[in-house]
């Protein structure tokens, strides 16, 4: 049985408590005896099929129960489902016996939940309130036995921009023995781009025609989101968007290019830059002339290539711009072979002659920089070397591979971030030539450069990535942000770039009037993008007051925690101190922790990263341990806010003493009221034995006493106040 009451309901829902969503389906007793007043019936396993066939998605659910009381139990089997699913074709079965359902809508699944959350005093049950309710009896589990029961249904899958995206409740439960899968399988796989989910990590198979989705982690909690992007021509845009009353709101957007053989050949200037300093030897530079060697055969004809190669010094293949023929690219190949190491590393000297020659009007000028050191010859101060390349380096895009742990990380990730590029760290051992060969593989395919983005009608800012990265062919790209106003209906949203020097553009439909509860991640992923893009910032140019003030307030709203802001859950005191930043000391800038940490900050901040855009996972849900002078302190990570836990009353680090405190009694006419007013509160009202929530001009705070009704317009005032 579970330990905490307001979590009892639980027993079949896929996520942790601090991060609930719509439930897979649980047994709720209908005669529940004295001495197990809940029930002793809990699923142990769950299984999802699903199979789709253009938009409808055939889902069938198999869920495994015990009893584990000392008694013949039974009960009503209650399964939420999702507005969009049919359901006239559902059948649910236990074994070879048919149990007949009673589908409900919405204003019914309501009326049972508040019940049973009032009898139950389990606050989290009243997520499931917007959606449909499947109830049937179930036949009587013996003690000890396991039982199973099959639930199939049709879901149709809703559109979104030049995607089809499923969702699926996945539930959750402390106290459930966590084994479930989710198989989702795709015919006429040639119609997709490349699956994504903002809110799991899934594995994706091809096999001929046929595309196969499941979970990569199958403990991974929280309800499923998953986009299936239309293969639509040279790119594809699918928005999703979320918005509270009075509040600005959040957008993810994923722009997925066509194929690299939909893509019209975009002529290239290519730079290769190789260091052959006396470190280089060896394994370092056979592997790295190899990868250069495979850099340089990517090239087409109409494409331009200059090689340089420095050590103290600095030479080059050719003085000018080489065409591409096959004889030009053997004869540069056959140089680079010839190279040998020996003496410093002039990196001033180096990016001096890759930019010396700009891009030719309308071409994609690339810049490939590959060293193992930190420079010696020259200018060595990072921060010049990097202010004298970015204000010559033109239209060139600069992409940086670090070699090894004694490369300057401040210095190529300075190179590279405003350049639309990146910085490839390889750690000692690693395989170059499959790195540079993955980037020669991604450049040889640009689909949109200078990328921007706009919607009819509607304000967008705040953009991760503040500055769009170039789109290629086969590489998606996910864009989270902030947008401002009320908007009703749907918007034209255009993406425009350059391609061989003209400007094209490509619109689609969006809607930005999404339901704040639906689509609850993108205020997480927007925030640690944000986080991540600030705390790049400042370990690139230092402790700048405003920045670090902006993180400071970001990580107390959403509770995102990042090396400079974590200790903020220690104490309430603690938050008053100042950040203890300082300026990047060249004996931070080079070591295993220091390509740690670049990586680390590259992975939070760029959106590009499908593998980072995702809200679950253990940050997500897990509490907080955090170890201040001797003494331990607890906190939690719940809907997007840290709670600390402070005088028995879960509190929101974002509260101020100064601010005005409402009092609401938990499972009161007052308390529902509340929940339906402010949907966000869902997840914090989980906390006991109180919790208080933080708001723009008053805070809330749910706890055994307070209000239990509300008078005329008292809620309203008290939903403006909170939203700000």
């Amino acid at each position: 049985m579970l330990s905490s009451p307001r979590l009892l309901g639980l027993l079949c829902l896929l996520t942790a408590p601090v991060a609930p969503g719509a439930a897979q389906g649980w047994i709720e007793p209908i005669r529940p005896l004295p001495a197990f007043p809940r029930g002793a019936i809990a699923k142990v396993r769950s299984a999802v099929q699903v199979t789709l066939t253009g938009r409808a998605a055939r889902v069938t659910v198999e869920e495994w129960f015990r009893n584990s009381g000392p008694v013949l139990d039974e009960g009503n089997y209650l399964y939420p489902l999702a507005g969009e699913a049919v359901f006239s074709d559902f059948s649910l079965w236990q074994g070879d016996r048919e149990l007949k359902g009673e589908p409900m809508d919405a204003s019914q699944a309501r009326a049972i939940y508040e019940e049973i959350v009032r009898r139950k005093r389990d606050p989290a049950l009243i997520e499931l309130a917007g959606h449909g309710l499947l109830r049937a009896r179930v036949f009587p589990i013996a003690p000890g036995e396991t039982r199973k029961i099959t639930l199939r249904y049709t879901q149709l899958l809703d559109r979104v921009g030049d995607a089809w995206r499923f969702r699926y409740g996945a539930g959750s439960g402390p106290g459930i023995a966590a084994s479930q899968s989710l198989r989702l399988q795709v015919d006429s796989a040639g119609r997709f781009g490349e699956p994504y989910s903002p809110t799991h990590r899934v594995q994706v198979t091809r096999d001929a025609d046929r595309l196969e989705i499941t979970l990569a982690d199958t403990s991974a909690r929280g309800d499923l989101e998953l986009f299936l992007p239309l293969a639509r021509g040279l790119v594809g845009m699918s928005l999703v968007a979320s918005q509270s009353a009075g509040e600005n709101g959040y957008f993810m957007l994923l722009l997925a290019p066509g194929r690299a053989s939909e893509a019209q050949a975009v002529r290239r200037d290519l730079v290769a830059v190789l260091d052959v300093s006396g470190s280089m030897s060896g394994d370092k530079l056979d592997q790295a002339k190899a990868a250069l060697e495979q850099l340089l055969g990517t090239l087409r004809a109409g494409d331009r290539f200059r090689v340089i190669a420095f050590s103290g010094g600095v030479e080059r293949y050719a003085a000018g711009w080489t065409e591409v023929s096959g004889e030009t690219v053997r004869a540069a190949q056959a140089w680079v072979r010839r190279l040998e190491t020996g003496g410093g590393t002039n990196v001033a000297g180096a990016l001096a002659e890759a930019i010396a020659a700009p891009p030719a009007e309308g071409a994609f000028g690339v810049v490939v920089f590959l060293t193992d050191g930190v420079p010696t010859v020259g200018e060595t101060d990072p921060e010049r070397l990097a202010d004298q390349a970015e204000r010559g380096r033109g239209s060139f895009r600069v992409f940086a591979f670090g070699i090894g742990y004694d490369v300057n990380t401040y210095l190529l990730d300075r190179l590279t971030e405003r350049a639309r590029g990146v910085t490839t760290y390889i750690q000692p051992g690693g395989d170059i030539e499959q790195a540079v060969g993955s980037l020669a593989a991604k450049v040889s395919s640009p689909v949109l450069t200078d990328v921007a983005l706009a919607a009819d009608g509607v304000d967008l800012y705040d953009l991760q990535p503040q500055r769009l990265p170039d789109l290629f062919a086969g590489d998606e790209l996910v864009v989270f942000g902030r947008y401002r106003g009320a908007v009703n209906g749907e918007r034209s949203l255009t993406v425009t770039g350059r391609r061989n020097g003209r400007e094209e553009r490509f619109t689609t439909a969006a809607r930005f009037d999404g339901e704040p509860s639906g689509v609850g991640y993108l205020q997480q992923l927007w925030a640690a993008r944000k986080a991540g893009a600030l705390s790049r910032e400042i370990r690139l140019h230092g402790p700048n007051p405003e920045i670090v003030d902006e993180l400071k307030r970001l990580a107390l709203r959403y509770g995102i925690l990042t090396e400079y802001t974590s200790y903020l859950v220690q104490e309430p005191s603690v938050a008053v101190r100042p950040i203890p930043l300082t300026a990047p000391g060249p004996q931070d800038q080079a070591g295993a922790d220091a390509v740690r940490r670049s990586e680390a900050a590259r992975k939070m901040a760029n959106s590009f990263n499908l593998e980072a855009v995702v809200a679950a996972g253990a940050a997500a849900a897990d509490s907080i341990v955090v170890p201040e002078r001797g003494r331990v302190s607890r906190s939690q990570h719940v809907g997007g806010r840290v709670f600390a836990w402070r005088d028995a009353v879960w509190t929101d680090i974002a509260h101020g003493d100064s601010v005005r405190v409402v009092s609401v009694a938990a499972f009161s006419d007052a308390y529902f009221a509340l929940l339906r007013a402010l949907p966000e509160l869902l997840q914090p009202a989980t906390l006991e034995p109180a919790v208080l929530v933080a708001g723009h001009q008053v805070s809330v705070k749910i706890e055994t006493g307070g209000k239990t009704t509300w008078e005329d317009g008292e809620l309203e005032r008290l939903v403006r106040d909170f939203r700000g």
